[in-house]
């Protein structure tokens, strides 16, 4: 199973207007000064010259960062890709999993992390996976995904459907004897 991560998508919702319309200037401006040549003379025309190539840098690199972010999860862990790095977690790291909005994950003095593209973002329900493992792991986990994405030994995914993610990577995990298990999950004493 796997499902894009948000931010990627909420980021390319609100630059592909900016892509579209460099790419518009790029090639209309060009094709104007063929059939109207006063516009061949002004010296600083040459800059509508890189229109183009900034639409389709600004375009490629949207559409590349939203195909590359996505959560998959298989049957031997979890990986997290981004734009630059990928992250593999084992199901014997992931102590916890639940579903709560995302503005959970940004308390407090983490507010100033949340770009203002990602606002809307924080009143959606995000999956979170809690973590266990040793320092210098979660260290290197923490390092690859970036301060958005983890904070202390956890990780908030804002995804399309986190709740059937939840249950996939919940019905993959190893079984915890002994462990609290809270509420309802919890085996009944015999009598």
């Amino acid at each position: 199973m796997r499902q894009p991560i948000l931010y990627a998508e909420e980021l390319w919702r609100r630059q592909r207007l900016w892509a579209v319309l460099l790419l518009a200037v790029g090639v209309l401006f060009p094709a104007a000064t063929l059939f109207y040549p006063p516009l061949r003379a002004g010296s600083s025309n040459w800059i509508f010259y890189l229109y183009l190539p900034a639409g389709l840098l600004l375009g490629g690199g949207g559409l590349y960062y939203r195909w590359r972010s996505r959560i998959v999860v298989a049957d031997e862990g979890i990986t997290i890709r981004t734009l630059f790095s990928h992250v593999f977690i084992e199901y014997d790291m992931v102590r916890s999993i639940r579903v709560q909005p995302l503005d959970r994950h940004f308390q407090d003095a983490r507010k100033r992390l949340v770009r203002t593209q990602f606002r809307p973002l924080l009143t959606r329900p995000a999956l979170y996976l809690r973590l266990k493992g040793d320092e210098a792991r979660l260290a290197y986990i923490g390092k690859k995904l970036g301060r958005q994405l983890y904070a202390d030994e956890t990780i908030a995914l804002p995804v399309p459907d986190p709740e059937s993610l939840s249950e996939e990577v919940s019905t993959r995990l190893p079984e915890r004897v002994g462990t609290n298990q809270g509420g309802q999950r919890r085996r009944k004493r015999g009598r």
